[in-house]
């Protein structure tokens, strides 16, 4: 395939098309259908409790991509351990506020901190 410098698209627009409108549809109807499906019923108590892990363990995912990253020392020690030491704070954040956005707070700022040292 030629790049775009060329002239020339890298995928055809209705290639692009399908797959986006297709994409859109997947995401929409499993975002939508549950809503639908559970309207007007209770949920059990430990459904309600295992919904509310799904923002933590989100959020753990993203943290981990970062701490468990091959190259993350590929720039050196300092730089491999800036992740490591601002998910430090952030545990000692949630054990003290057992706040998702304090500890989404202090992780960017400890993380940018880090960064300028």
């Amino acid at each position: 395939m030629l790049s775009p410098k060329e002239g020339v698209l890298a995928m055809p627009v209705n290639e692009f098309l399908v797959l986006w409108l297709s994409s859109w549809a997947a995401i929409a109807f499993f975002r939508i259908a549950p809503a639908f499906a559970l309207r007007g019923r209770t949920l059990s108590p430990r459904v309600t409790e295992a919904l509310g892990y799904i923002p933590p363990a989100a959020f753990a995912a993203l943290v981990a991509n970062d701490l468990i990253s091959p190259g993350a020392f590929d720039a050196g020690l300092w730089q491999g351990l800036i992740p490591w030491i601002a998910a430090a704070g952030v545990v000692a954040v949630a054990i003290k506020t057992k706040s998702m956005l304090w500890c989404c707070v202090s992780g960017i700022v400890l993380y940018i901190v880090l960064s300028l040292v």
